[in-house]
């Protein structure tokens, strides 16, 4: 074998390793990646069962319920809306001392093949004057709030938002 051939195939092996390890690091990326998305997003991307991402926006007033079963965990139901659509989630732990019906939230898990959230952490937010960046995009997309008006909308003006349930749309 030439010296010139030992070069092409130590540069071959070289490009093969890397495009290998590039592909594997790209792999467990995108594994990892969690997106956010509203209540719309959800409802016109229909994402796909399973997939992990975070659900944002707010606790709908009167939709809150809570049951504690045989094994002593707490186990809540919510709905969670942007105004235009909402979702319902559940989750089984105890939920943030700040959360409450009309706040803003921010879940993460995964949307079930009924059409349901399943969340897998619940994060309220701090307080009155903070809003997770994520839910305030969301609001400013379906034209509930615009910055330019002022500070976001009360809590308490989202308990009477009408909002239609998200359909599994496969």
């Amino acid at each position: 074998m030439s010296r010139k051939s030992r070069r092409l195939w130590i540069l071959a092996l070289c490009a093969l390793g890397i495009g290998t390890a590039s592909a594997l690091a790209l792999s467990a990326f995108q594994d990892n990646i969690v997106f956010f998305r509203s209540p719309s997003d959800v409802a016109a991307t229909h994402p796909e069962p399973g997939r992990a991402f975070r659900l944002g926006g707010l606790v709908e007033a009167g939709s809150l319920h809570r049951d504690t079963s045989a094994d002593n965990v707490p186990h809540v139901s919510f709905r969670v809306t942007d105004g235009q659509h909402t979702v319902a989630v559940r989750y089984a732990g105890v939920l943030p001392d700040l959360f409450r019906e009309g706040q803003g939230v921010v879940t993460l898990g995964r949307l079930q093949a009924d059409g349901s959230f399943l969340a897998s952490e619940v994060l309220a937010k701090h307080d009155e004057s903070y809003m997770p960046p994520e839910v305030a995009d969301a609001l400013k997309r379906s034209g509930h709030w615009d910055p330019k008006k002022g500070d976001p909308p009360p809590a308490a003006s989202w308990n009477t938002l009408s909002a239609s349930p998200v359909k599994s749309g496969g």
